[in-house]
C-alpha cells in the first residue's frame, strides 16, 4: 500500500468539466493510443471534447475525481457499470463523430479489442488518470488512485485499467496492480492490462 499523499481531492461538478477535460488533453498529448484513435497526433481541441463525453458519462457515478487547483483528473468507472449502455453510445454518437470524424468505425474497433479483454468479475474501473505535464511528479496521480484502491479493499473488489505506456506500469504497481496481458493494437501502440485484487 502507498502512504497517503497530502493533497486533497473533490468529485468533479458538470461546470467544472471544461477545465478538467481541458487539462486531460494535455496529459494525454502524447498518449500512443490516443494518437492512433486521432489519426497521428492528439489535437488539444478534440481530445479535450472528447473527455468532456468520457467525463459527463461518469459524473452521476461521482467518481469523476480533481485536484483542487485542476492540476490532475481521473475517470472511474464503479463496479458493474465499466461497459457503456447501448442508450449512451446512441446519445454520444453525434458528439463522437465531431470528435473523431470518419475515423470513429475505425476507433470503435480498437475499443472492441479492449472490450473484449476486460475482467468480468466486480471492479472499479480507471477509464483515465491524467495529470498537467507542469504538476507531474508531485503526488497529484496517487492522491487520484489511492481512495479508490480503499475504497476495493472494504468493499472487497478489484479494480482494472489499462497502461498505455510501459513507464507507468510501475507506478501503478506500487498501489498493486498487476500486468495480466499486453495487447498489441494493429497501428502498433501496446497497452498494459493490469488488475488489482482487493486487499
Amino acid at each position: 500500500m502507498v502512504a497517503a499523499v497530502p493533497v486533497a481531492i473533490q468529485p468533479v461538478r458538470a461546470d467544472e468539466l471544461p477545465q478538467v477535460a481541458a487539462m486531460l488533453a494535455k496529459a494525454f498529448h502524447d498518449d500512443p493510443v490516443m494518437a492512433i484513435l486521432f489519426g497521428g497526433s492528439v489535437p488539444a481541441d478534440r481530445a479535450a471534447r472528447f473527455f468532456q463525453i468520457m467525463g459527463r458519462v461518469q459524473l452521476h457515478h461521482d467518481l469523476v475525481f480533481r485536484t483542487p487547483g485542476f492540476e490532475a483528473a481521473a475517470i472511474w468507472a464503479p463496479p458493474g457499470k465499466w461497459k457503456l449502455p447501448v442508450s449512451q453510445i446512441v446519445r454520444n454518437t453525434p458528439a463522437l463523430v465531431r470528435v473523431f470524424g470518419r475515423r470513429l468505425v475505425a476507433n470503435l474497433g480498437v475499443l472492441s479489442v479492449l472490450e473484449k479483454a476486460h475482467p468480468d468479475d466486480l471492479h472499479y474501473y480507471l477509464e483515465f488518470i491524467g495529470t498537467d505535464p507542469a504538476h507531474q511528479g508531485k503526488g497529484m496521480g496517487s492522491a487520484l488512485i489511492q481512495p479508490i484502491i480503499e475504497r476495493c479493499d472494504t468493499e472487497g473488489v478489484g479494480a482494472y485499467l489499462e497502461s498505455s505506456k510501459e513507464s507507468n506500469v510501475p507506478f501503478y504497481s506500487r498501489f498493486g496492480f498487476e500486468v495480466t496481458k499486453t495487447i498489441t493494437h494493429k497501428a502498433g501502440p501496446q497497452q498494459w492490462l493490469m488488475y488489482r485484487n482487493p486487499r
